[in-house]
């Protein structure tokens, strides 16, 4: 599980309330250090715990997908007329 702040202050707090790590998280296409927020990394929490914590400091969990893609539609067999 990941939790996210803005400030590296929280992370840090964070990290040593939970028993977390603290890494430096990156938007996908960001190139300005500043913008990017702390990322702390959590193994097995209480949920009701990270939800007050979150709160507290105004972070928020990184959602993961890890679902894999669907299938594309079909593709046609013959032009599509418009016109008879």
């Amino acid at each position: 599980m990941i939790a996210c702040f803005w400030e590296r202050d929280d992370a840090v707090a964070v990290a040593e309330r939970l028993g977390g790590v603290v890494r430096r998280g990156r938007f996908h296409g960001e190139d300005d250090d500043e913008d990017h927020p702390w990322s702390v990394v959590l193994a097995e929490v209480d949920l009701a715990e990270l939800d007050e914590v979150l709160a507290e400091h105004d972070g928020w969990l990184e959602t993961e997908t890890h679902e894999a893609p669907s299938d594309p539609p079909p593709l046609p067999t013959e032009p599509k007329r418009f016109k008879r």
